[in-house]
């Protein structure tokens, strides 16, 4: 197969994850607010596609840069590594779909590549680059988005206190609407990053870039990938993230939402591809934690929390398996 074929094909099966990617992480922007039935299913992921697609156009690349320089060593970086870290990230992400976990494609995209490098060369095929931070993150995006989520339904309830509850929701019905479409977009300046980062990562490794710039095509091809998936829905993942982990309401789907959002844009200002699940899971136990901490069903956060644990570690095995198989057709050095 020539070069150029090859990176085609890498290319397609790129835009495919960032597709799967949609679907998967379409709950993590919908779920709050079909739960709280402020818009039903079709209008919430509608809505989610549009906003989605703004920003992963619209707003910089520094997660595109991170994901395509900061976890593996480009110079062993072949097209069959990025090959086998793709379908690595791939196939995890739609088992666990199919299990109704929402798991982290950011992080079944980084363990798929570096288990792809580690069969590559080794130790030698990782640097220690935003490994630290990222791995920290693991852990405190959704203390991070339990603490918003939580403090924002106390200064709701604070500056709200003498409003009845239904008049209350009423208002929140609308202000969710803006909550959604700002965590939206917030799920598209990071998310889609991740596939620009690795698209433009085999660009270089084919020697078709000079440098690590992404190019403007490559911007508009995830968007549009990554708003065609989350069109194509993800009711599964909905279900365990907007209706059994806690019950929801317009005002704290409001919270959890928006507690989420600022999360994620912090993130993305520091270039870190951080998890839009695990940030929103803990928003939505935050605010649901403000009642009483029972009203959380903490035996799914922590069947959540496991897939969490397992994703970098099992995409990278499974992207290494697929590297040794894919092996045979690459050329050698």
């Amino acid at each position: 197969m020539s070069a150029l074929g090859l990176v085609a094909i890498i290319v397609v099966i790129a835009l495919i994850f960032d597709f799967v990617n949609g679907f998967h992480d379409a709950a993590n922007s919908v779920a709050t607010v079909v739960a709280t039935r402020v818009l039903n299913p079709l209008q919430a992921v509608g809505l989610a596609a549009v906003f989605n697609f703004l920003a992963a156009w619209l707003l910089g690349t520094k997660v595109a840069a991170t994901v395509g320089e900061g976890f593996v060593n480009t110079r062993i970086v072949t097209p069959y590594v990025i090959l086998a870290g793709l379908i690595g990230a791939i196939l995890w992400n739609v088992f666990t779909w199919y299990l109704k976990l929402p798991i982290s494609s950011s992080h079944a995209l980084i363990g798929g590549y570096a288990g792809a490098a580690l069969a590559k060369a080794g130790r030698h095929g990782l640097v220690v680059g935003k490994w630290p931070s990222t791995l920290a993150f693991i852990v405190l995006a959704p203390i991070i988005g339990l603490i918003l989520g939580y403090l924002l339904m106390i200064a709701v309830y604070w500056i709200f206190q003498s409003f009845a509850p239904g008049r209350l929701d009423r208002w929140f019905r609308h202000l969710q609407i803006l909550s959604s479409s700002l965590l939206s977009c917030a799920h598209g300046t990071n998310d889609a990053q991740k596939t620009m980062g690795i698209i433009t990562a085999v660009l270089v490794a084919a020697g078709m870039e000079k440098t690590f710039r992404v190019p403007d095509w490559v911007i508009l091809a995830c968007a549009v990938a990554m708003g065609l998936g989350t069109l194509s829905g993800g009711w599964r993942v909905v279900h365990t993230m907007g209706m059994r982990l806690t019950k929801l309401k317009p005002r704290s789907g409001f919270c959890a939402e928006t507690g989420a959002a600022i999360s994620i844009f912090l993130a993305t200002h520091l270039g870190l591809p951080v998890s839009t699940t695990h940030v929103v899971a803990g928003a939505i136990a935050g605010v649901g934690s403000i009642q009483r901490v029972r009203a959380v069903r903490w035996n799914v956060a922590s069947d959540i929390v496991v897939a969490w644990v397992l994703t970098i570690p099992a995409a990278g095995i499974v992207a290494a398996l697929v590297f040794y198989l894919i092996h045979l057709f690459e050329p050698a050095a």
